[in-house]
C-alpha cells in the first residue's frame, strides 16, 4: 500500500477511535434521568435498608448491584473509598440495594437470598462483612455461604434455617428491590442513585472512580 494512501486512512481509522471514545464518556455522564424509568421513583431510604455509614446522612449513594458482576465488584471497593473520604463528616452514606441479574447470573439470586438472610439473623455489619466476602471470592459458590455468613457474625443455625426455607420477607425484598431498579431506569450493574433533598435524584449508571463521584457531590452540593 502507498504512502498516499495509508496516511488518509490511517485519518479516518483515528478519527473513528476518537469519536468512540467520546461516545463512551458521554455514557458515564450523570444525569437526572434515565432510559425508560423514572429516577424521582426510587424507593426512600429508611432504616429497613443496608446503610454504610451514616443513616442519618443528608446524602445517600443508593447502589442496585448484583454480587456476580464485575463491575459491582470495582465499584465496591471505589464506594468503600468514598465513605471513607466524603463520609468520614457523616454526610454522606451508602445504601446497598439488591439487582440480581438472573438472565445472566444462574446464582445471583441465591446470592441475594444468601445476603439477605446474613442481615436478618446477623444484623446490618454482618451483612456488610458478607457482601465483601462475596465480592472477595466472586464468583462465590453457593456452598460457601455457611462459612462466610458464619465469619461475617450471623449465627450459623439461624442463617441455615433462614436460606434453607428462602423466607418469603426475604425473596419479596429481593423482588421489590430489584423491580424499583427498573422503575428508576436500571437496566445494568451497578446502577446508583445520588439522593439529596430538595433535589432531583443524580444517576451514576456504571462504575464511577472515586475521584469522579467525590467531583460529582462537590458540583451537587455547591448548587
Amino acid at each position: 500500500m502507498s504512502s498516499s494512501r495509508t496516511i488518509p486512512i490511517a485519518i479516518v481509522i483515528g478519527g473513528i477511535i476518537v469519536a468512540l471514545a467520546v461516545y463512551g464518556s458521554l455514557r458515564k455522564q450523570p444525569s437526572t434521568s434515565s432510559g425508560n424509568g423514572n429516577p424521582a421513583l426510587v424507593r426512600p431510604v429508611d432504616t429497613n435498608d443496608h446503610i454504610f455509614g451514616n443513616p442519618a446522612a443528608p446524602i445517600m449513594i443508593v447502589e442496585y448491584s448484583d454480587f456476580d458482576c464485575g463491575y459491582c465488584k470495582a465499584f465496591e471497593a471505589t464506594m468503600h473509598q468514598v465513605i471513607s473520604d466524603a463520609g468520614v463528616n457523616g454526610r454522606v452514606a451508602w445504601v446497598f440495594r439488591q439487582f440480581p441479574l438472573t438472565e445472566i447470573h444462574p446464582n445471583a439470586l441465591k446470592h441475594a437470598e444468601a445476603a439477605e438472610c446474613v442481615a436478618k439473623t446477623g444484623g446490618n455489619d454482618a451483612f456488610w462483612a458478607f457482601a465483601d466476602s462475596l465480592y472477595e471470592n466472586q464468583p462465590a459458590d453457593p456452598s460457601q455461604y455457611g462459612a462466610l455468613a458464619a465469619r461475617a457474625g450471623a449465627p450459623s443455625a439461624a442463617f441455615a434455617s433462614c436460606y434453607s426455607n428462602a423466607a418469603a420477607e426475604v425473596d419479596a425484598r429481593i423482588k421489590a428491590d430489584r423491580q424499583n431498579a427498573l422503575d428508576t431506569g436500571a437496566r445494568g450493574t451497578p446502577y446508583s442513585l445520588i439522593v439529596m433533598p430538595g433535589k432531583a435524584p443524580i444517576v451514576l449508571d456504571g462504575a464511577y472512580t472515586a475521584d469522579a463521584i467525590q467531583l460529582i457531590l462537590d458540583q451537587a452540593t455547591a448548587q
